[in-house]
């Protein structure tokens, strides 16, 4: 299946149910914990999506479209040691915790995998349709 829009993406997929499933979590988070830990962790989650969708609109320029891939590992990996305060704190399982780390994990690695091989999601220009 040729990939048209970002939300095809597995790696799409897997950072939005990942981030709604820290959403849900973060509901039984402690009150004190709105303006800081919770804001965090909600925010850096839901980034990594809001990132592939913003690289997958600038594939006409390579450079743009790998510097937003790093932006999404970057908020992945953020993610992740929210994770860690959060079990810490007991705030979540530990087991919980580290089915989600490994989430992120694998979000990292598609994210690194996409960057490392850019050339097969970087749209030509028809100056390089013409030459080929």
């Amino acid at each position: 299946m040729k990939i048209q829009y970002h939300w095809h993406l597995d790696v799409y997929k897997l950072s939005v149910e990942s981030s709604m499933e820290i959403f849900e979590l973060t509901k039984l988070y402690p009150k004190e914990e709105i303006y800081s830990l919770t804001d965090q962790i909600r925010r850096s989650s839901r980034s990594v999506s809001g990132q592939i969708s913003e690289g997958w609109r600038r594939r006409k320029y390579k450079a743009a479209f790998i510097n937003k891939l790093n932006e999404a590992e970057g908020e992945a990996a953020e993610t992740q040691v929210w994770l860690e305060y959060s079990v810490k704190c007991n705030y979540i399982s530990r087991e919980i915790g580290e089915s989600l780390h490994l989430k992120y994990d694998n979000i990292i690695a598609k994210l690194v995998n996409m960057g490392n091989n850019s050339d097969k999601w970087v749209l030509k220009s028809d100056r390089e349709k013409v030459r080929v």
